[in-house]
């Protein structure tokens, strides 16, 4: 088997964000793989915009990632007990190109937040948005990383050991399906 793709699409667009340190602790423990993260700085959605523009070229080129990739992580944090409104929109973005990226895709979902849920609204709320593109969603362990200020060393590593263990298990589920695909 070549070298699997992932693709990485973080909720939060913050440089420094714990959804960006939680996907590269899950590429790490998901072993050898071609890693991309996934740009989704988009203007917003706008129906007249596209009837006048088209699919602007960055969400294009976010829809070829997402068909590209053996899989997809998707790491989000939790915003007034829902995800965040740049990660809606992409979704949003992504639903109007030809085709269906997401159709079968399999997509490991994860959330660290500073609440003390970690996230797990936000990822009920990710399940239901992504459930009409019908992609193979993970379903667990399911990792919520909670009260994230304290749980990542220096190197942005995270330093939970209950966190590092549903991790695994995810990655590990993750890993099972792309071969069941292939």
């Amino acid at each position: 088997m070549s070298t699997l793709k992932l693709l990485g699409i973080s909720g939060s667009l913050r440089a420094a964000s714990t959804n960006k340190l939680l996907l590269a602790e899950a590429v790490r423990h998901f072993g050898p793989a071609d890693y991309t993260e996934a740009n989704t700085r988009f203007a917003a959605f706008d129906e007249d915009y596209q009837a006048e523009h088209g699919i602007p070229s960055e969400v294009q080129t976010l829809a070829d990632q997402i068909a590209a990739a053996d899989a997809v992580l998707i790491s989000t944090p939790e915003y007034n007990k829902g995800i965040p409104g740049g990660l809606k929109n992409a979704l949003d973005w992504v639903s109007r190109v030809e085709g269906n990226p997401w159709k079968d895709k399999p997509v490991a979902i994860m959330s660290a937040s500073a609440g003390r849920a970690g996230g797990e609204r936000a990822q009920n709320m990710l399940r239901l948005c992504l459930n009409p593109f019908q992609p193979h969603v993970i379903p667990g362990p399911e990792v919520f990383i909670a009260q994230t200020s304290g749980q990542w060393d220096d190197e942005g590593r995270l330093t939970n050991e209950f966190g590092i263990e549903l991790v695994q298990g995810l990655m590990a589920n993750l890993h099972e399906v792309i071969k069941l695909r292939a």
